[in-house]
């Protein structure tokens, strides 16, 4: 049986929040033709507004998404109103890597969020090295908080994770500002023992072609 692995240090990076400004443009013509022109097709939507479909500049979101996939922006609307805004999905071509739709969601900077956030992994647990095979199982989370205490990320260390242990969302360490609303039993990852075949297959082979040659 998998025992849960003792309490793991867990570091966070708050988001670096509105650096920059975006400018979005109206949306016209075929996505083809915009994409080619270095321009991705998105959405900005929120609960108090009409989803707006708009245009966002490859080089600037991707040097975005680069630095944190998570941060919040300003981007300025064709309407010319800003807003504060973070990436809710990102389309992308699988086999080419190319941006294909961004999803914008329209935030309230003084309002709670809720939000997924990934799990990054640290450390080479001690169960790899002993035969054991490291098993991801979950790399995000669901929290709540202000949008300026949003976590860029939460960091577990694996190092000390031995076969058979595992880590559950429980035991990660997250600041006091952040609630976790993902199910705390959920496992993030786990080291798995190296299967072994079965001893008695070989026997019973043996047997059966001892049988086949008495009768002949």
């Amino acid at each position: 049986m998998s025992t849960r692995a003792e309490s793991r240090s867990t570091n966070t990076t708050e988001v670096q929040h509105m650096s920059t400004t975006i400018l979005l443009s109206e949306r016209s013509g075929p996505v083809k033709k915009l994409r080619a022109g270095g321009h991705i097709p998105a959405v900005v939507y929120s609960s108090r507004m009409d989803s707006e479909h708009v245009t966002v500049p490859e080089k600037e979101i991707r040097a975005s998404l680069k630095r944190n996939p998570r941060a919040i922006l300003n981007v300025t609307l064709p309407s010319k109103t800003k807003h504060p805004v973070i990436v809710h999905q990102v389309q992308k071509d699988c086999l080419t890597g190319q941006l294909l739709h961004i999803d914008f969601l329209q935030i309230n900077m003084k309002e709670q969020l809720d939000t997924s956030i990934a799990v990054h992994f640290t450390g080479e647990a001690k169960g790899t090295k002993e035969g054991g095979i490291l098993q991801i199982e979950t790399h995000e989370v669901m929290i709540r908080c202000m949008p300026n205490k949003l976590p860029e990320h939460l960091a577990v260390d694996i190092s000390k994770l031995s076969i058979g242990e595992h880590i559950t969302i429980a035991d990660l360490k997250v600041p006091k500002h952040v609630e976790v609303l993902s199910d705390p039993e959920t496992i993030l990852v786990t080291i798995l023992g190296m299967q072994k075949l079965d001893v008695a297959v070989e026997p019973a082979a043996e047997e059966a072609e001892e049988a086949v040659e008495s009768k002949a």
